[in-house]
């Protein structure tokens, strides 16, 4: 239903990754023995199998359920996805997996300095996440979300340390997209928003441009059709006492910002 089953029957695997120019080649290292579990020099042998994306066209306006519904369970089950957002294509995983979240910084080739931004569906799990969260992030919230603005706020104990890059802190966003939307929901879960791209190279909004950057590290890519990629969201850092910085400027204008809370 979904492209079919891409099932593989082995005895033990490696991964194994090579950068061509642009794009990231993922392989496993496969090592098959006989169907009685014998081994010997005859018998065993370790082959290298290309993996190969699965590509989910969905409604971008009207997601169907069904199909949100898998991406989400391929989530919750610690696989790397891509989808579409309000602005780029993201990587999209379940960020209490550390598996996943190391998935994420092996596939960009991320420094793990860099903390991973999260989107999540409404303000009331932003509190699920941050602690303390002060009311200036409730103005801009309101004001702003959802949409491209990315609020840094200082993160809950729980969430763990690898999202973060140990810094403490998080940084969250309400996309104004259904489909992310639809996943977070079903999954019941925030999930990354790092854009799907190499560390450094330009950032995709469709799922073909994602393919091919990414090559085939990526299990599922959900192809909702072309990002607006006008612009990136536009940071703010509330980290600082009763303060605010705007760490990048993007989709929404730093004047709106000022004229909502004054200058920094």
């Amino acid at each position: 239903m979904f492209g079919g089953n891409r099932r593989l029957s082995y005895t033990a695997a490696s991964h194994h990754r090579a950068r061509r120019g642009d794009v990231i080649i993922c392989s496993v290292a496969v090592s098959r023995s006989n169907v009685l579990g014998f081994r010997s020099a005859s018998s065993s042998r370790t082959k290298e199998v290309r993996l190969r994306p699965e590509i989910v066209k969905i409604d971008s306006r009207q997601p169907e359920a069904s199909l949100v519904t898998y991406a989400a369970e391929k989530i919750r089950a610690g696989e790397v996805l891509g989808i579409p957002t309000d602005t780029y294509y993201g990587l999209a995983v379940d960020p209490f997996n550390l598996h996943a979240v190391d998935r994420v910084y092996d596939i960009k080739t991320r420094s793990r300095h860099k903390p991973l931004s999260l989107l999540i569906e409404s303000v009331d799990q932003a509190a699920e996440l941050a602690w303390p969260v002060p009311e200036i992030f409730y103005l801009l919230a309101r004001r702003f979300w959802p949409g491209p603005l990315t609020i840094i706020v200082k993160a809950d104990p729980r969430l763990p340390l690898k999202v973060t890059a140990n810094t403490g802190n998080v940084a969250l966003r309400v996309p104004n997209a259904e489909v992310p939307l639809a996943i977070i929901r079903s999954a019941g879960l925030p999930i990354t928003a790092t854009s799907a791209n190499l560390h450094g190279e330009v950032e995709c909004t469709t799922a073909m441009q994602v393919r091919d950057q990414l090559g085939d590290c990526l299990s599922i890519i959900v192809d909702g059709g072309q990002c607006p990629g006008v612009m990136p969201s536009t940071i703010i850092d509330l980290t600082g006492e009763g303060s605010w910085r705007l760490l990048r400027h993007g989709a929404i204008p730093e004047e709106q910002i000022v004229e909502l809370l004054g200058r920094e």
